[in-house]
């Protein structure tokens, strides 16, 4: 055989590259394919979902929002739509002891998991203890970003019972006010007792 027939050293480390490549890809992709979850859609689809401890079974499609799923099909509007783009926090929800915006979680998101929105805080006429702070102090005003506020200070005053300024500050950055009720909502939070830890 003429050497000029055979494969340089070049060549040969070329292709046995490339090989390992192509079956390093191909499995990772294979074992990628195995992990991930169903896929579901376009039409809509059967889930559950666990809203201050009542489970709901509806058909949504996947791109619905918890928000959407919540006003238009189960009809719990404590919740508001303002931005609905995650920006102004009168959406938001608590879920597993976090604050999430619920315009910008998809419903099929929260399914296996307790969602809590305003409308499950009160014991029958017994107002939540921040709900009623937030009515002595006069921190509401149009309303639109109460339940989100509200919602956020729970969540704070659950992990943390006695929170310093700062920390109140914080834990509310995520929410606006435009009628400028900030001052009433900073005195609720600080002035609520009796918050049982989530």
């Amino acid at each position: 055989m003429d050497a000029r027939d055979q494969p340089s050293r070049r060549e040969f480390f070329k292709t046995v590259g490339v090989g390992s490549i192509a079956t390093a890809v191909v499995t990772s992709t294979t074992e990628a394919m195995a992990q991930a979850p169903a896929e579901a859609g376009p039409g809509e689809v059967a889930i559950t979902l666990t809203v201050n401890g009542r489970r709901h079974a509806l058909r949504v499609e996947p791109r619905v929002t918890l928000l959407d799923a919540m006003r238009t099909r189960l009809d719990i509007t404590g919740q508001k739509r303002v931005c609905d783009r995650g920006a102004c926090g009168a959406c938001t929800v608590i879920i597993e002891g976090r604050t999430y915006y619920s315009c910008s979680m998809l419903a099929i998101e929260a399914q296996g998991r307790n969602v809590r929105t305003v409308e499950g805080l009160s014991q029958g006429d017994t107002l939540h203890p921040v709900q009623q702070a937030f009515c002595d102090h006069d921190g509401l005003m149009c309303g639109f970003c109460t339940p989100g506020f509200v919602m956020s200070t729970v969540a704070l005053l659950e992990r943390i019972p006695n929170p310093t300024v700062a920390q109140v500050k914080k834990a509310l950055d995520g929410n606006l006010c435009r009628c400028g009720t900030n001052i009433g909502v900073l005195k609720a939070a600080l002035s609520a007792k009796g918050v049982n830890r989530g």
